[in-house]
């Protein structure tokens, strides 16, 4: 396959491209179109950035004469997108880039799509486009949407744009919505790396609230094989959620990342909760289990100690992810709170 992948110098992005060009049963060529905004990195891509089969874009998904050029000269079989605003607090600080974004983009790269009859097209979406779900539920593809951010809500918006192309156009689209990823390379504004992150440098770990609020992991290269499993074998028009089935309330995922390096307690504290925070999230993978043959291989207790060793490793990596953009997020996100 040729593969057109939006935002894969970001972590899932970056963490899919490599896991494609690494598999030597389905060889694949991939041309990633990446902004390269502050998450975006290059680093997460050095392993492959000799490789034949791979070329890099940098240019903007909202760019409709670029993507047009792309797909007219490449040709790819699909198109992979994962190019987002993608964090919550950072919408809440600032709205207005998630929904040029998250919404022009996609639609613009729908229409690219459509106007050159591509075969599949592939929008990666989250778990987020639900809301918070009550106990003991599950949320299946057609639990109703219920959005309580700016992001999760542009995402939403084009998540149903995605499937309206389908309904009105038949392009052959499918939507993946996926519970909270962890795992190398992922930029330390999220829980995990920054917790990890905050750790090394015995620096304060902030948790919202109580850090009772639940989120459901999954380990980033199991998410990688199953939007791989949509795009060979889902159907068109459909939406597939991908849980890692390992739901954990923040505070207890803190814990053990403080017991893995070694830290006391005491560096967790407490800031006040961010607005509209939902409380739980959880997803039924029934349907790409039933569909795909797709599981979910590492627990969370391996993927979590494998995450901790490669920023134990990589240092260097986080300092020089952590600029003065980085910086004044973190200032602006917990200095008042």
């Amino acid at each position: 396959m040729k593969l057109l992948v939006t935002g894969g110098a970001g972590f899932i992005g970056s963490a899919f491209v490599r896991y494609c060009l690494s598999r030597t049963d389905t060889p694949s060529e991939i041309v990633n179109l990446d902004k390269l905004t502050y998450a975006g990195n290059l680093d997460n891509l050095a392993e492959v950035a000799g490789n034949s089969g791979y070329t890099f874009v940098q240019g903007d998904i909202c760019d409709a004469p670029l993507v047009n050029r792309l797909i007219a000269f490449h040709k790819p079989d699909a198109i992979v997108h994962f190019a987002a605003e993608s964090h919550v607090d950072r919408s809440i600080l600032n709205a207005e880039a998630f929904f040029e974004t998250n919404l022009r983009g996609t639609f613009t790269l729908l229409e690219a799509a459509r106007a050159a009859k591509l075969p599949r097209f592939i929008h990666v979406s989250t778990d987020e486009v639900y809301g918070s779900i009550p106990e003991p539920n599950d949320a299946t593809e057609e639990y109703p949407l219920k959005t309580s951010s700016p992001y999760s809500a542009s995402k939403a918006g084009s998540d149903l744009l995605a499937l309206s192309y389908y309904t009105t156009h038949k392009l052959p689209v499918s939507v993946t919505r996926a519970s909270n990823n962890y795992g190398p390379c992922q930029f330390p504004e999220k829980l995990i790396p920054l917790m990890i992150s905050n750790a090394f440098e015995n620096k304060p770990l902030p948790i919202y609230g109580d850090g009772m609020q639940v989120r459901d992991w999954l380990y980033v290269d199991d998410h990688c094989r199953a939007i791989l499993a949509v795009l060979e074998k889902g159907r068109a028009g459909e939406t597939y959620n991908v849980g890692g089935s390992r739901s954990l309330p923040n505070r207890e995922v803190v814990q053990q990342i403080l017991t893995i390096t070694g830290r006391p307690e005491s560096l967790m504290t407490t800031v006040a909760d961010r607005p509209g925070h939902d409380r739980r999230y959880a997803l039924s993978s029934e349907k790409i289990m039933r569909e795909t043959g797709w599981a979910a291989e590492k627990s969370f207790e391996a993927g979590l100690a494998e995450t901790v060793e490669w920023y134990r490793t990589h240092p260097e990596w986080i300092q020089r992810v952590k600029s003065g953009e980085y910086q004044r997020y973190y200032a602006a996100n917990y200095s008042n709170r």
